[in-house]
């Protein structure tokens, strides 16, 4: 149940199409195939659209979380040492997933971990880093991941990568 949810976007693009091949079938000249020529087209082009804006969206987050990991000095690779809860939509229907990074270091390490949402196919469908601050030496630390867009279908989370400093 978790994680399926319905792009608002895409539902308004349907009501369009049908609201336009409504009218097309009221068309006095008795011939609708061009309002539903029309609407296909125009459903085609937002689609198309929306398509183009969620890749833009895509790349610019994993330019950001790429930036933020890098910016890391002095930084270990600690991807093992963190796991992720099951997605779950928020209340404005972004992914959200519990992030628990456990410190193995001798010392309070905070972690920077990248989140990769992806769909059932394991396709790419958002990124987004969160910080689990001050984790005190063995013992561990939470924080939620949160997307930057609304996803639909079933959203999985999986780590991309995780730093410790």
């Amino acid at each position: 149940m978790a994680g399926h949810w319905t792009r608002g976007a895409v539902g308004t693009v349907l009501a369009v199409v049908v609201a336009v091949a409504a009218a097309g079938c009221s068309d006095n000249s008795g011939n609708g195939s061009g309002a539903a020529s029309k609407a296909a087209s125009a459903a085609s082009s937002a689609a198309s659209s929306l398509a183009s804006q969620a890749s833009e969206a895509l790349a610019s987050a994993s330019a950001e979380a790429k930036q933020k990991l890098e910016g890391i000095k002095n930084g270990v690779k600690a991807k093992d040492d963190v796991t992720l809860g099951t997605p779950a939509p928020d209340s404005a229907g972004k992914a959200t997933v519990k992030v628990t990074a456990k410190n193995t270091a001798g010392s309070a390490k905070s972690f920077a971990v990248q989140v990769n949402f992806t769909d059932k196919g394991g396709s790419l469908q958002d990124v987004t880093v969160v910080t689990v601050k001050d984790v005190a030496a063995g013992a561990s630390g939470e924080a939620t991941a949160t997307s930057h867009r609304k996803l639909s279908g079933e959203v999985h989370a999986v780590v991309g990568s995780a730093v410790r400093y």
